[in-house]
């Protein structure tokens, strides 16, 4: 049997959850919904499998929680990359500011129109986004999670990096580097968005990184994604906060404003940082000191990786059982050798 025949009648053994009602986040019409899945098992849509038959390049869309943010560039490189290795019509999609309410409705339009043959989602809002996953796997639209998991939603996969893991690596990391006596110091903790999903699991590992350091954990801060009104919250944090002794970033751009605060407060030298990512200020204050280390997590990679599976998958019938990206620490002493993520 050919792996284009098996994908017409392929079980659901790589989804990473049971079926999901479908919830009114949006109106799927019923030949959409019974050219997909009603039983837990996953079928190819038609329309999909059409394409596959007509050897035209699949659709392959990678929705992204915020598009504007500089690690998306990274990203949309890797997609590029792959889609033309794969010959994939390729695409990177998404709301502009991580609103999870316009992300949802332009996926929605998609499965709609029949518009994508494979689709990766990085959500803006784990809760928000676990119906309309539901919605494309029903509608027979192989689907996975990339940079962002969605655990408990009828994805797939996974493309990305263990989020819990990392968090807990950068705790870690952090109390190898503390200067002297800590007991009854703090830790200030930052996140663009903390009520993402993607920010409650990296700072549970944190949390549990720093069991038994004897630092008092404040945070996370939420700081948005607008540089200046980042940094200023930091600013108005730190001024109402004493003998803190590491500072730590969950993600690009509050790493980048709180660097900057350890910068200009002059306090470099007492002061341990660790962060996420590796943007251009980013390595500029890794260089000079402000910032002991940050774990990138390979955003080019996910990119390749999320369209690679999907493509795979479609095409070849492989199992999608999801890629870990990996953390990788860039201190001063590798970071001539790292790439630069924006």
């Amino acid at each position: 049997m050919s792996p284009r025949t098996l994908l017409r009648t392929l079980t659901a053994a790589t989804a990473a959850a049971t079926a999901l009602a479908l919830t009114g986040c949006g109106a799927i019409t019923s030949d959409d919904a019974t050219s997909g899945s009603d039983d837990g098992g996953f079928k190819l849509a038609p329309y999909i499998q059409k394409r596959v038959d007509d050897d035209k390049p699949l659709r392959i869309k990678l929705s992204y929680h915020d598009p504007s943010l500089a690690f998306a560039t990274p990203i949309g490189a890797g997609m590029k990359k792959a889609g033309k290795e794969f010959g994939a019509e390729v695409s990177l999609i998404g709301p502009t500011g991580g609103d999870a309410a316009k992300q949802v409705s332009e996926i929605q339009t998609l499965i709609q129109q029949k518009a994508v043959d494979g689709l990766a989602v990085s959500s803006a809002s784990s809760d928000a986004l676990k119906p309309v996953i539901g919605q494309a796997y029903k509608a027979g639209i192989p689907i996975i999670s990339f940079n962002t998991d969605n655990p408990d939603s009828q994805q797939m996969g996974f493309v990305g990096q263990d989020l819990k893991g990392s968090g807990k690596s950068q705790a870690e990391q952090l109390r190898k580097g503390l200067k002297g006596n800590v007991n009854g110091k703090s830790v200030v903790v930052f996140s663009v968005d903390t009520g993402a999903g993607w920010s409650h699991d990296r700072f549970n590992g944190f949390k549990e990184g720093m069991e038994g350091s004897g630092l008092k954990i404040v945070g996370p801060v939420n700081v948005g994604n607008e540089p200046s009104s980042a940094y200023n919250t930091v600013e108005s944090t730190m001024s109402g906060q004493s003998n803190v002794a590491a500072v730590a970033g969950l993600d690009c751009c509050s790493t980048t404003a709180a660097a900057k605060w350890v910068a200009q407060s002059g306090k470099a030298d007492s002061i341990t940082m660790g962060g996420f990512d590796l943007l251009t200020q980013t390595a500029e204050y890794i260089k000079r000191g402000v910032l002991d280390f940050s774990i990138s997590q390979n955003p080019s990679e996910q990119g390749y990786q999320a369209v690679k599976v999907l493509h795979d998958f479609v095409t070849k019938g492989t199992e999608i059982t999801g890629v870990d990206t990996g953390a990788q620490f860039i201190t001063r002493d590798n970071l001539a050798d790292a790439t630069v993520e924006d």
